[in-house]
């Protein structure tokens, strides 16, 4: 204790004094609970896995994403030029059996060109559009392609083969994910002589579904740790019965899970 000198009033004193007093209290009250709260801290034991799982499909749609571009010395020819193009395409694509509901014009863009150096008149005027093409049916892709570049179209940016049952088999990958995660850290806690127990974390991502060739167009520039991988295939038979010097293959569609088991 300190002398009561060193304080300016009794008062004061008195109340260092019950200060001191509550602290010993809560001290002593808390004491006991100290290796109840370092238990508590930290994580109880676990074993931490991934699965992932891939299934390999047969694509039943393509989006086409095509252009048209023209360049004239004038504005007017370069656009009309580029119209008549774009105008050639769409009714190849409506003579061809594509219904109007999967073909979009999305990109139209008409810009001047200087060329190097800090010219005041453009040499000429560039005039583009896109067209997004769906087709249901791979048959007849390779015609469709041809027929575009036989009707105006000068440019393909991008194909991109698709399934349209994508979220069925996203679910199949993802269980099978699951269930190679579950198997690995089974086999894990036998190794260990310990038991797997109840999952405590999951963590789960999906991908695929589609491919392309290429990844750019006018308007768009541009786990390690313990896994199990699972393969499965699932591919129809070819649909068009005639032959053809494109091939389709398949798509991937796929998932992985990166699970923490608790250790019983």
């Amino acid at each position: 204790m300190l002398p009561e000198r060193e304080f300016k009033t009794a008062t004061a004193y008195l109340h260092y004094q019950m200060k001191i007093r509550y602290l010993l209290a809560a001290f002593l009250t808390l004491a006991p609970l100290a290796p109840a709260l370092a238990q508590y801290a930290q994580p109880p034991p676990q074993i931490s896995v991934s699965g992932s799982a891939e299934i390999k499909v047969a694509p039943d749609e393509v989006l086409i994403s095509a252009g048209v571009e023209t360049r004239d010395a004038r504005l007017a020819t370069a656009t009309d030029q580029n119209d008549e193009r774009v105008a050639s395409a769409l009714k190849f694509l409506r003579d061809a059996g594509v219904p109007d509901k999967y073909v979009q014009t999305d990109f139209i863009n008409v810009e001047p060109d200087y060329g190097p150096g800090e010219q005041i008149e453009p040499r000429f005027y560039i005039a583009r559009k896109s067209i997004q093409i769906k087709l249901t049916t791979m048959t007849n892709l390779e015609a469709v392609l041809t027929g575009l570049l036989n009707h105006g179209v000068n440019r393909i940016h991008n194909v991109d083969f698709r399934t349209t049952q994508l979220r069925k088999y996203r679910d199949q990958a993802r269980e099978m994910a699951t269930r190679a995660a579950r198997e690995k850290a089974d086999a894990l806690a036998k190794e260990l002589g310990v038991k797997c127990g109840k999952p405590c974390s999951v963590n789960a991502n999906e991908g695929g579904g589609w491919w392309n060739w290429q990844q750019y167009g006018w308007g768009n520039r541009g786990y390690n740790n313990y896994s199990q991988n699972a393969v499965q295939n699932i591919s129809g038979p070819p649909e068009s019965g005639g032959e053809t010097t494109l091939s389709i293959g398949q798509i991937s569609v796929s998932a992985s899970v990166n699970v923490s088991f608790l250790i019983e």
